[in-house]
């Protein structure tokens, strides 16, 4: 199920709109190329996809309305409990595009592995309702999905934070929030077919030399944030994936601390790294579990996994 997330973004277009815009220099051009700019980050998918074929049973739905919220507005989220009443949780951030409709697949295979799976729908998404996201509502969502999540997993010790695509940049900054707590409020933090930046990502997809990064209102600077995490932290990318280059993930990997794993797939694309990784891709998770708090360093030639 090819994601076609970069080209669905439209990011190929957006720097020239950028610099129509900018040369245009009205202030109602502004406005106009944020939301513009939002729409095309964010691309949103109405309805369900079309592979989905209905919740599992045991899925628990949820809503969240905190008071801060406008009328109207709410998460609209997923628990899917594992088996055993002890086992880890992950709380699960998706990328741009699909809403949770799009997404059962993969949470069922980390739910396979022997996990709990908290999952939500950033506002705009699915049945979450609220405004075009941006990227201060989508971190915001995460923050108040996370206050749910530690009620559904207590043991800070059996909680995973776990990014796909653009989730991943929610994920690092969620991590590096709690990364300046003490005690450690979760075990680790698992990111996915992820970037440094989203200025970095149009670039390269748009192939282009114009300053991007300064047009940009929507940041997603991971690569800013990942040193900040102060928890294990496993990279997970696709070595075929054409939408969001390999090279990010490297890049984000070597800015993060110790402990740290690299996990590239050969053959994998932006979503099937956990299916074709199998094994590996377990025994990673397995790995950062058994990681003991606070975190041990590791030297750096050991730093890199050798199931990539």
């Amino acid at each position: 199920m090819p994601s076609r997330l970069l080209s669905r973004l439209g990011l190929r277009w957006f720097p020239l709109l950028c610099m129509s815009l900018l040369i245009v220099g009205l202030p109602v051009g502004c406005a106009v190329l944020q939301h513009k700019e939002r729409e095309l980050v964010f691309r949103i998918e109405p309805g369900t996809a079309g592979w989905y074929s209905g919740l599992p049973k045991t899925v628990q739905e949820f809503e969240l309305k905190p008071a801060s919220f406008k009328a109207g507005q709410n998460i609209h989220g997923w628990w899917y409990p594992a088996d055993r009443q002890d086992a880890p949780s992950i709380l699960y951030l998706h990328g741009v595009r699909w809403n949770l409709t799009g997404q059962l697949f993969r949470i069922e295979q980390l739910h396979a592995l022997g996990y709990s799976v908290l999952a939500i729908d950033y506002r705009g998404f699915g049945q979450s309702q609220g405004d075009l996201p941006s990227e201060i509502s989508v971190y915001e969502d995460a923050r108040i999905a996370w206050e749910r999540f530690q009620v559904l997993q207590p043991d800070p010790g059996k909680r995973l934070i776990y990014g796909h695509s653009l989730g991943g940049a929610v994920a690092i900054d969620l991590a590096a929030q709690l990364g300046k707590q003490s005690p450690l409020p979760v075990r680790g933090l698992v990111i996915e077919s992820t970037f440094t930046s989203l200025a970095d990502v149009a670039t390269a997809v748009a192939n282009t030399s114009l300053p991007v990064r300064w047009l940009l209102s929507q940041k997603f600077d991971s690569i800013d944030k990942i040193a900040d995490i102060h928890m294990p932290l496993l990279v997970v990318h696709g070595l075929d994936d054409r939408y969001v280059p390999p090279r990010f993930s490297e890049q984000l990997f070597d800015a993060a601390r110790e402990p740290k794993r690299l996990l590239l797939v050969p053959g994998a694309s932006h979503n099937n790294s956990l299916s074709l990784a199998g094994r590996n891709y377990r025994q990673a998770l397995d790995t950062l579990m058994r990681t003991e708090m606070p975190a041990q360093v590791v030297t750096p030639s050991t730093g890199r996994g050798g199931d990539s």
